[in-house]
């Protein structure tokens, strides 16, 4: 688009006999460039970006304020992603704990113990993964399929936020905020109903 408005008003400048007309000239370009609509950056924009990861490993630091207590609750580890659907999330700090998710299959390792079962049997925890897995996958159909996204900011810095559309979810969680730069998510914040809230600070791997 500015490439083609150079063109033009060297055009015109020709036209009208050298560098008199220039400033008019300018002048009117800017009041065009200012009447033209912004480029919006939206959702099918931001879930390409993110598509194009595959793979991401991170670290991350959350805080989970639980009422009732003093201070936050901490917790640390690593997170990593495998492209469509596998999802794990290791805690090391303040204990060693594994919840490992593939396709419809979570598994949970704490203190040498093992559980499975599948992520359908837990409509609400299934919406969790699904906001955390189909965002990194950057799938739009199925973060739409559970949630109302809102974007906002730009490509370089946005915030996306999450409206549970599925009832039994929208009774546990009360707000949903993901946030980002390009492809890479770089936090999440959880409401939950009756005031416990939920902060994580995820640190990619590069």
């Amino acid at each position: 688009m500015i490439s083609g408005l150079k063109t033009r008003l060297e055009a015109l400048r020709r036209a009208r006999g050298g560098t008199r007309s220039a400033i008019p000239i300018a002048l009117a370009a800017l009041l065009w460039l200012a009447a033209a609509p912004a480029w919006a950056f939206d959702l099918p924009e931001l879930m390409g970006l993110l598509a194009k990861r595959q793979h991401a490993e991170a670290r991350f630091v959350e805080q989970r304020h639980v009422r009732g207590f003093d201070g936050p609750l901490n917790a640390a580890g690593t997170l990593s992603f495998t492209a469509p659907d596998r999802l794990v999330r290791r805690t090391t700090s303040p204990r060693a704990e594994t919840m490992a998710v593939d396709g419809n299959n979570l598994t949970l390792t704490r203190g040498g113990r093992t559980r499975s079962m599948t992520l359908d049997s837990v409509p609400e925890l299934l919406g969790l993964v699904e906001a955390m897995r189909a965002t990194l996958a950057g799938n739009g159909t199925v973060l739409e399929r559970y949630f109302k996204p809102t974007l906002g900011g730009s490509a370089a810095q946005w915030t996306l936020d999450l409206a549970p559309v599925d009832a039994r979810l929208a009774q546990q969680i009360d707000a949903f905020r993901l946030s980002g730069s390009g492809g890479e998510v770089l936090g999440v914040e959880m409401q939950f109903r009756g005031g416990d809230r939920s902060v994580m600070t995820i640190s990619p791997d590069r």
